[in-house]
């Protein structure tokens, strides 16, 4: 008797939920293309015997290349997590065994089982994501999209206009059922007008190597804090297309996962961490694009399900879900005028903690770019950030193309569409002129902070700093006292002496933020 593949997989599900591990199966997790078996220490999953527009598992052999292309893309990153995979047979006695002699009848891939609850969506979800997990997770991921292979064969426009069309037919399926046509005819408007602005970048990028074999599902779901550090996992398989994208399209799913949880701040600290690594500033002209395309997908996918559902509750809370994604999608897309804030002082008066609480408050999302000219420096030393520098680091030639690279960066993020503050002393007169000639050329609008606090409170909170990227000391701030001539300095003094809430509160309402 030939068995279908559906009947064979009931049998093999019964067969593994039973007996195949000598205890019983703890927790079943099924999704649209797979089923994982927790048990233990373990975890297996067997592929869905299913085909869809975009996959198709629905043979044994299909189902194996799926495990094999999956172990060996997952190892290149959690190589700790995936292990081998293991053949289902079926033995001379017609039973069910679990690797062993025998005809393979389904394959699992075996997996260490982690808690789910390190996963970093339910991390975010009880509140306990951290700005030093984001930071960790936005290094890591900037390593991993630097060692990435090139691809100059996919993306650019081609493939994102694949993404607008399908989003565009997509949504209006699923109208008037889950959307009103007003807001879905609105979101395709704006998308195809932000689509035109930048299909010509997409282009470059994709010449200039910035697409490349990436993650491709890269969200909170698919992240997990594993022995300390954020861990990615679970990379598209199934069509190389989906993970040979531009970088910045991946790391726009982890940034508007963030956004929709409300984590505003987190977002903005992963793409400031993740920019700190890969200076990729004219890219960022296609975050709005990337970010809105991202939050689409989500609504769309949130409204199929809804069309699905049954359970009328759960319907309900299904449709308002896909309703709030295409508000963020909308959102995302609506058009924002950069600013360009400078926040000046002397050393210890709190310009670093100022420009990392200011800067995610302002548009567009998830904020503005901070260039600080401790981590500049370090940059063009080949340094990392808390790594010290040698006096000759610190020459006026060396300060002086500090701060003009300081201010060419803020020139390209500003024409990118992108708001920036910068984090330096601007002690010297021309450093303060240069910064405000970037934002007269571009006509944007520019604001210049300069926080005060007495010799001694500086000095105190330099003393205290630990892990800083700024390598200036005691010693530094003193001679900044004799150096400096504050009283030349035209921009809005600030008094640096109180809590940083009340100094982040007084630059807001000068701002209007």
């Amino acid at each position: 008797m030939v068995r279908s593949e559906g009947d064979q997989q009931r049998e093999v599900t019964a067969f593994l939920e039973r007996e195949a591990f000598g205890r019983p199966v703890e927790e079943r997790i099924e999704t649209h293309a797979a089923v994982v078996f927790l048990v233990g220490d373990r975890a297996y999953k067997m592929k869905r015997a299913v085909r869809y527009s975009f996959l198709d598992f629905s043979t044994l052999d299909r189902r194996r290349e799926a495990l094999e292309r999956e172990l060996r893309l997952d190892r290149e990153i959690a190589p700790e997590l995936y292990l081998r995979l293991v053949p289902v047979v079926r033995r001379s006695d017609g039973t069910l065994a679990l690797d062993g002699g025998g005809e393979p009848v389904e394959w699992l891939l075996e997996m260490v089982r982690f808690p789910q609850e390190t996963r970093l969506d339910r991390l975010a979800a009880r509140g306990a994501l951290d700005p030093a997990t984001v930071e960790s997770l936005a290094r890591a991921v900037a390593r991993f999209h630097a060692a990435a292979p090139v691809r100059t064969d996919c993306g650019g426009s081609i493939s994102m206009r694949r993404v607008v069309t399908g989003n565009r037919d997509d949504l209006r399926t699923l109208v008037p059922e889950v959307f009103d046509a007003e807001p879905v005819e609105a979101l395709v408007a704006a998308t195809e007008r932000e689509f035109q602005r930048v299909r010509d970048l997409l282009d470059v990028r994709r010449g200039a190597g910035r697409v490349r074999h990436v993650h491709g599902d890269l969200h909170l779901e698919n992240i997990v804090l594993w022995k300390g550090r954020p861990v990615l996992f679970d990379r598209i398989e199934f069509d190389e297309r989906l993970a040979c994208i531009d970088v910045l399209y991946d790391l726009a799913f982890l940034l508007m996962d963030l956004l929709a949880r409300d984590l505003r701040p987190l977002a903005h600290r992963v793409l400031q961490v993740w920019n700190e690594e890969m200076v990729d500033d004219a890219g960022q002209a296609l975050l709005p694009l990337f970010l809105s395309l991202r939050a689409t997908i989500r609504a769309k996918v949130a409204g199929l399900r809804a069309r699905l559902e049954k359970d009328a509750a759960v319907r309900a809370e299904t449709v308002a879900r896909a309703r709030r994604y295409l508000d963020l999608a909308r959102d995302l897309l609506t058009p924002v005028l950069p600013r360009l804030i400078a926040v000046g002082g002397r050393s210890g008066t709190g310009k670093t903690s100022v420009a990392r609480a200011l800067a995610p408050l302002l548009d567009p999302a998830p904020g503005a770019t901070i260039l600080r000219s401790d981590v500049v420096r370090k940059r063009l030393f080949g340094r990392a950030p808390t790594e010290r520098l040698p006096p000759e680091a610190y020459t006026a030639e060396v300060s002086a193309e500090v701060f003009e690279t300081i201010a060419m960066r803020a020139g390209i993020l500003l024409d990118a569409g992108r708001s920036v503050v910068c984090d330096a002393v601007y002690g010297l007169a021309a450093q303060r002129e240069r910064i405000e000639r970037v934002a007269r050329e571009r006509r944007v609008d520019f604001r210049g902070f300069w926080l005060t606090a007495p010799e001694e409170v500086c000095a105190a909170r330099v003393a205290a700093r630990r892990g800083d990227a700024s390598d200036a000391d005691v010693v530094v701030v003193r001679r900044q006292s004799e150096t400096l001539q504050e009283a030349e300095v035209r921009w809005e003094r600030i008094d640096a002496t109180r809590p940083l809430e009340e100094v982040v509160a007084d630059i807001r309402h000068r701002l209007g933020v």
